[in-house]
């Protein structure tokens, strides 16, 4: 049981070790950074443009989506190529194939969701 826990302390003191050097950078970068705030460094900085008028800006549900769909694929492409190499091992063939057919499966019908709600529409 000693050991079990022990293992805990480890993972618990690398942890600790962990906060203790981020800490320490950003108390570094606080004590030797020079500051010297002016009114022009304080302003909004928008690609080299003064800002005109108040921070609100609406924006389209629609570009969401397409970055939730972005992370489908992406997701998606994660997936594949550990399955294609695992694919070819003895043992694994037919139960990979299921799961990744499942798995594809999944993925169609949210594609499918998308295009019925017709969010692919660049319009």
């Amino acid at each position: 049981m000693d050991e079990y826990f022990g293992s805990y302390a480890v993972v618990a003191a690398l942890f600790a070790v962990g906060l203790a050097v981020v800490g320490g950078a950003l108390f570094a970068n606080r004590m030797l950074r020079p500051s010297r705030p002016t009114a022009e460094k304080l302003t909004t900085y928008e690609c080299g443009v003064d800002p005109v008028g108040d921070g609100w800006a609406q924006s389209q549900v629609r570009y969401y989506v397409f970055t939730y769909l972005y992370v489908v694929f992406a997701v998606d492409a994660v997936f594949l190529f550990p399955w294609a190499t695992i694919f070819a091992d003895p043992g694994f063939g037919m139960t990979t194939l299921v799961e990744m057919f499942v798995f594809l499966g999944f993925i169609a019908l949210g594609i499918l969701y998308a295009w019925r709600k017709r969010v692919l529409a660049w319009t």
